[in-house]
């Protein structure tokens, strides 16, 4: 076991690394708040919350956002997919446990594609848990989550009895504002086509289901837990555009919340601190394989949606960008290691 007082120190870098508020979004009183708030280490506390699922557990994750739906709500962003499938690997690696994906049925291929490229096959919940019973198969189940309001909150409690999960991990998934509207950044109503997961979030929180999510922006799943600076620090966060009335603040907590100046930096430094617990290089999220994920969401047709374009920088930061955090992230823990 690695020395607790080294992984605190580990654990600073890494959450200070990632919040290096290089898009000027306002994630850094965001970041200040949620450290307050935990009394630690964002990454830190999200990675022992991950580590602590039981072996062999059951992990419901989310993640993915229709982009420009009113054109098609079948383009989905490239921050997100990548993160979560670094996340998803290390659970399965680490804790032999059956990850099951939630987003909409629309982003389910190009999703897909992403956690193929990080090494997880595709399967059902059965032959998930055929596969780890032997440990023959790194695995993932991809479901889809209804759309509307009514249906969104109606699914929520039956899909927790059918799952029963351990812990719940969401990353880049937009939640609703105080008003019902999901918000993009530009303070737009992002509604329409988007899977209401953020009642599951919330039904989760009630049952005392773990929850752990990561964002970037304030108008994500998790941000709920820290509203008032989401509306005094972030663009639009206290009035939007589209006319609710609201802010894009999501209403949505959680029990550990992990800001970032980009989502998928975040689920890259728990993948670090997860390591570092675990004592197992293998759990990295390395620059090898940031750089194939990067290129598998282009080939997914997954967006730059900060540029109105399908290519390898996410939220408008270049593909240098996200392999030097990558890098940065595996350079911090790797005395450790």
């Amino acid at each position: 076991m690695t020395d607790r007082k080294l992984i605190a120190r580990l654990d600073d870098r890494l959450d200070r690394l990632v919040n290096i508020d290089i898009g000027e979004r306002g994630v850094e009183p965001l970041f200040a708040a949620a450290r307050d708030l935990q009394g630690g280490s964002l990454a830190g506390t999200a990675a022992d919350a991950l580590m602590a699922v039981p072996m062999g557990g059951t992990v419901v994750i989310t993640t993915g956002s229709v982009s420009r739906a009113w054109i098609t709500p079948e383009l989905g962003e490239n921050d997100g997919p990548s993160g979560a499938a670094a996340i998803a690997r290390a659970l399965v690696l680490e804790r032999n446990a059956a990850c099951i994906v939630l987003c909409e049925e629309t982003l389910i291929p190009a999703i897909r594609a992403v956690m193929v490229a990080a090494g997880l096959f595709p399967v059902g919940l059965d032959q998930a848990r055929i596969a780890q019973k032997d440990r023959s198969l790194a695995t993932v189940v991809m479901m889809p989550y209804p759309t509307t309001d009514e249906e969104g909150r109606a699914a929520a409690p039956a899909m927790l009895d059918a799952l029963a999960p351990d812990l719940l991990f969401s990353t880049e998934r937009v939640g609703r504002n105080d008003r019902g509207v999901y918000h993009s950044m530009r303070g737009i109503d992002y509604g329409m086509g988007r899977a209401r997961v953020d009642f599951l979030v919330d039904e989760a929180l009630q049952r005392g289901i773990p929850v752990v999510a990561v964002g970037d922006g304030g108008n994500e799943i998790g941000m709920g837990k820290v509203a008032e600076h989401v509306r005094a620090h972030v663009p639009y966060g206290e009035k939007c555009k589209c006319g609710c009335g609201g802010g894009i603040c999501a209403t949505t907590g959680c029990d550990v919340l992990v800001t970032a100046a980009c989502s998928n930096w975040g689920c890259t430094a728990i993948a670090a601190a997860m390591a570092v617990r675990a004592g197992n290089p293998r759990l990295v999220h390395t620059a090898e394989a940031e750089a194939r994920l990067l290129d598998a969401m282009v080939a997914a047709g997954l967006i730059n949606s900060t540029h109105g374009i399908i290519d390898d920088a996410v939220d408008g930061f270049p593909r240098a960008a996200h392999i030097g955090v990558a890098t940065l992230c595996q350079t911090i823990i790797s005395r450790a290691l």
